[in-house]
């Protein structure tokens, strides 16, 4: 019990641990109105093909990755995190209030491309920020992951309410209404860094050390693990996706069991997320990603199998236990790379995601049309096979070259 009090009162001694809390809630709660909701908007709303739709998306996810990856570049050896986290939170409220009121499909693309490619970096500054705190109060390294999986525990905390109030805003004010709120929400982003976080320039080590991104992904172990997580995001993006067709067309569900399996993975996500972040601060973060990739083909390959919608129920448990390895541990484990450029770091992780979900969405359709939807579960474990040959190939070398994190 003492272990698992420890961390929270270290952070609540802080004043700025609130305010990182509070953020990460904002910041959740504002993605968790419009992710849900991008497909539909896109192609009921604005009358996109699929095709169409798919082209939109890949577009604007290349553009937010070229630009992240030059913002990022310069928070960590140029400008401090808090100029470039206000010009996200303008740039979001900018863009979500061009999507609740603009229809065509070239000026959608614009405004995705450069205002919400721009707000995209808003995480990866968040978690760099978070992580030069815990460094500044002297944190140990070891303990970094169970304190970055608390801070990413506060972000997923705010999905657990978001998806289901941003339906009811839809109902009484549609796509205006979800679109305008997510804008509201990076305005008080923007007032809570504009009054709380300091401007702290780049640190002379940082200014020192700094490593061009296309020299790091030359570390082969480093690559091995980059491709596997954009493989692991992949398969999360088909299986999100897939999920409910599986129960409606091929398992003759109905749309409350949709809404039930969707439900049982927040209640274990974050207690999971907590616990692999304890795991994380007395084993290497290496490790456990590889039980993570372990648990994700045990999900997928038995999602294959299910016969009834109820069965689906319990599997959503691992599917917590995945999540909560790749989205928390995963983010402490690049940053134990490049120790000097948080920003550059994190950012990493999210290009894998967002790479991963591009070729996750544009690759669903074919699939699905093809081999059905039960075969896309089959596809997925394969790929997260792939992804633990990748890091089990990697494993010696990496451990040897980076002291646990």
């Amino acid at each position: 019990m003492k272990a698992l009090l420890a961390p929270w009162r270290r952070l609540l001694g802080h004043r700025e641990f609130g305010i990182m809390a509070l953020s990460n809630l904002v910041l959740g709660m504002a993605y968790s109105f419009v992710a849900p909701f991008y497909s539909m908007f896109g192609t009921l709303e604005v009358g996109m093909t699929n095709w169409v739709f798919g082209v939109f998306m890949t577009v604007t996810s290349l553009s937010g990755i070229v630009i992240t990856t030059f913002l990022s570049r310069w928070s960590d050896t140029r400008i401090s995190r808090r100029a470039i986290l206000l010009l996200a939170c303008v740039c979001g409220v900018a863009g979500y209030a061009g999507y609740a009121y603009v229809r065509d499909v070239i000026w959608l693309t614009v405004i995705g491309s450069l205002a919400l490619g721009v707000s995209s970096i808003t995480f990866a500054q968040l978690f760099a920020y978070q992580r030069e705190f815990l460094t500044r109060h002297g944190v140990p390294d070891a303990e970094a992951p169970l304190y970055m999986n608390i801070f990413r525990l506060l972000f997923s905390l705010a999905w657990t309410i978001g998806p289901a109030i941003a339906a009811w805003v839809m109902i009484k004010y549609s796509y205006e209404g979800i679109f305008l709120t997510c804008a509201a929400m990076f305005g008080l982003l923007f007032v809570i860094v504009w009054r709380y976080i300091p401007a702290r320039p780049p640190t002379a080590a940082a200014m020192a050390n700094k490593v061009p991104l296309s020299q790091v992904l030359r570390r082969p172990y480093l690559l091995c693990y980059f491709a596997a997580f954009v493989l692991v995001f992949i398969c999360v993006t088909m299986g999100m996706m897939n999920l409910p067709l599986l129960i409606l067309q091929t398992l003759g569900g109905t749309a409350e069991q949709v809404g039930i399996a969707f439900s049982v993975a927040p209640v274990f996500e974050l207690p999971l997320m907590f616990w692999f972040g304890l795991l994380a601060s007395r084993s290497h973060p290496g490790r456990l990603i590889r039980i993570g990739m372990i648990i994700a083909v045990a999900y997928y390959a038995l999602l294959f199998f299910v016969t009834q919608p109820w069965h689906i129920y319990p599997l959503q448990i691992l599917s917590a236990a995945m999540i909560a390895v790749v989205s928390g541990i995963a983010i402490t484990f690049f940053q134990s790379y490049i120790p000097d450029q948080p920003g550059t770091a994190t950012n990493l992780y999210t290009t894998a995601n967002r790479i991963g979900s591009t070729i996750g969405y544009l690759s669903f359709g074919s699939l699905a049309g093809s081999f059905g939807y039960r075969a896309i579960f089959l596809v997925c474990a394969v790929l997260c096979s792939a992804a633990f040959l990748l890091l089990w190939l990697s494993r010696e070398k990496h451990e040897q070259a980076v002291a646990p994190a």
